[in-house]
C-alpha cells in the first residue's frame, strides 16, 4: 500500500530521547543549537524502506547524536536492523564519544557482510560547547556543508586521501576496522546535509548521473537563509532533474541547522523521566 510521507509541526527532542526509524516521513525536531529536518521516502512509496535513521539527545541536553544508514534489502529484515540501530544509539546516548557507536555499528553488520549483505552509514555527533561537530563515514554518501560566514557549500571531508579511502569502506567489510572522522567547529547558521545515494545516483532522460559534483550545484542555488524549505527544495529539484521518473530507491535527505542555542538543562519533571531512563524505570 503507498504510503505518504508524514510531515508535522517541529518539536523538541527531550533529554534522553530517540526518534527516528526507518518509515516514510517529512519532520523536523530541534536540539540545543540543533534544528533538524527529516524526509525519507521509501521506494515506490512503501511504508517502510532501507534507509534508516535516528537521532538523540544525550542526559544533559548537551549532545546531540544522528546516524544514517543505508541497508541493502527491506521487510521484515531491515525493520530488525533498525531496533538493533536503535539499541546502540541508546547504549551509547551519554558518551561524548562516538567511536564506541561506530566499532559497535561495525560489529553489528560483519554477520551480515558473510551473507553479501552491506550497510553505509554516517554517524555524527553534536556537543554544545565548543559547537564541535564530529563525523564518521562508512561507506556513505559524502555530507555537505554550508558554511554561513563564507555564503559556500563544500564536501565535509578529510583532508588525507589515505584517510578518505579508509573512510569508504562499508560496515562490516573488516573487522574491528577503526574509521577515522572529521571534526569541524561549526558557526551562526551553518548547515550540514546528509543523504542516502538516490540523490547522487539520479539520472536525467539522458541517462547522466547527478553525482556529488552535480548534487553541489543544485544545492548552491538554493536558499540556505531559510533552511526549513530547503530539504522539499532539493526533491523538488531532483525530480526535475531526473525528468519526471520516480526514484528508483528510497530517498533520504536530513538536514541540520546551526541555530547556535546553548544546551538546555532539563526541567524538574524531564530530570525525573531521565532519571528513570538511566535506571532502566522507564524505556528509552
Amino acid at each position: 500500500m503507498a504510503t505518504e510521507a508524514k510531515r508535522t509541526p517541529a518539536r523538541p527532542l527531550h533529554c534522553m530521547e530517540i526518534w527516528g526509524g526507518n518509515q516514510a516521513v517529512e519532520e523536523a525536531v530541534t536540539t540545543p543549537g540543533l534544528d533538524i529536518w527529516v524526509y525519507s521516502r521509501p521506494h515506490e512509496h512503501a511504508v517502510a524502506g532501507g534507509d534508516v535513521y535516528y537521532t538523540s539527545l544525550c542526559g544533559g541536553g548537551s549532545i546531540t547524536r544522528l546516524i544514517l544508514a543505508d541497508v541493502a534489502g527491506h521487510g521484515a529484515a531491515v525493520a530488525d536492523i533498525a531496533k538493533s540501530l536503535r539499541a546502540l544509539m541508546r547504549s551509547n546516548i551519554n558518551r561524548k564519544d562516538q567511536g564506541r557507536l561506530v566499532k559497535s555499528l561495525n560489529r553489528e553488520f560483519a554477520a551480515l557482510a558473510q551473507m553479501n549483505r552491506f550497510a553505509t552509514a554516517v554517524v555524527a555527533t553534536y556537543k554544545t560547547k565548543g559547537d564541535t561537530f564530529t563525523v564518521s563515514n562508512a561507506g556513505h554518501p559524502r555530507p555537505l556543508w554550508f558554511q554561513a560566514a563564507s555564503g559556500r557549500w563544500s564536501v565535509l571531508a578529510q583532508d588525507a586521501a589515505d584517510a578518505q579511502e579508509l573512510a569508504d569502506l562499508p560496515l562490516g567489510i573488516v573487522p574491528e576496522m577503526d574509521y577515522s572522522r572529521v571534526e569541524v567547529t561549526l558557526g551562526p547558521d551553518d548547515l550540514i546535509l546528509f543523504y542516502t545515494d538516490a540523490l547522487t545516483e539520479a539520472e536525467d532522460p539522458a541517462g547522466r548521473m547527478l553525482g556529488e559534483d552535480g548534487l553541489l550545484r543544485l544545492v548552491s542555488r538554493l536558499d540556505a537563509t531559510a533552511p526549513a524549505a530547503v530539504p522539499a527544495a532539493i526533491v523538488a529539484a531532483l525530480a526535475e532533474y531526473r525528468g519526471g521518473p520516480p526514484p528508483d530507491d528510497d530517498l533520504t535527505v536530513v538536514l541540520l541547522h546551526h541555530n547556535s542555542g546553548p544546551s538546555r538543562p532539563p526541567a524538574f519533571r524531564e530530570k525525573l523521566a531521565v532519571y528513570a531512563k538511566v535506571f532502566g524505570l522507564k524505556s528509552v
